[in-house]
């Protein structure tokens, strides 16, 4: 029960200072996120843009008193990691205002803070069990993170055959009625060939 309940607190450290987004970027638009830290708080942003476009965004950062903290333009991916100086409200934009008719989905994921300690400090060595806990929560890390690149790509991946497929749908319906076009513009060419032949023939004496 106790080992249930360990394992139980080490699911919720990883996931309790992360929040992951991912939401659509219409064109000619900008959106931003809030959020409030204390001062000396250290946090991390990653960001990619899994569809839409040449698959780039214009994203900054900014602290309280509208400082830019960072700014980058038609990125398809990045990260950024800052320690807070201040206390306040932190600002992170996205913008597709250069893009005047491509939609963007983007993918962010923010994390606050430093990651609590898994098991308090002690002066005594580790039992058997907790040494078992500590190596489950670093490789469940790991795993974490394993399965969000993968769900990434596979994102990327889908959308962009799909995107594909669709091309290829819509170039086989236009040569599907160019094919009929043209075959019925052959039939009406030789018809009109025998119909002249027809009318130009002499009539017997």
């Amino acid at each position: 029960m106790r080992y249930l309940g360990l394992c139980s607190l080490m699911l919720h450290v990883i996931f309790v200072c992360s929040t992951e987004l991912t939401f659509e970027l219409p064109d000619n638009e900008k959106q931003c996120f809030y959020e409030e830290l204390e001062i000396g708080v250290r946090f991390d942003m990653d960001f990619q843009v899994i569809a839409g476009g040449n698959y780039d965004v214009d994203c900054f950062v900014t602290d309280p008193l509208s400082n830019v903290l960072y700014q980058d333009r038609k990125k398809q991916y990045d990260s950024f990691s800052h320690t807070t100086t201040m206390k306040g409200v932190y600002k992170v934009c996205f913008s597709n205002e250069f893009s005047t008719f491509a939609h963007k989905i983007v993918y962010m994921d923010f994390r606050a803070g430093d990651e609590r300690q898994f098991l308090p400090r002690k002066d005594t060595a580790l039992t058997q069990m907790e040494s078992a806990c500590l190596s489950i929560h670093e490789i469940l890390k790991v795993v974490s993170d394993s399965q969000k690149w993968y769900r990434l790509r596979e994102a990327h991946d889908r959308i962009r055959a799909e995107d594909l497929h669709e091309r290829v749908s819509y170039w086989s319906i236009g040569e599907t009625f160019i094919l009929f076009a043209v075959s019925i513009g052959q039939v009406l060419m030789l018809k009109s060939f025998f119909g002249d032949k027809k009318g130009t023939v002499a009539a017997p004496t």
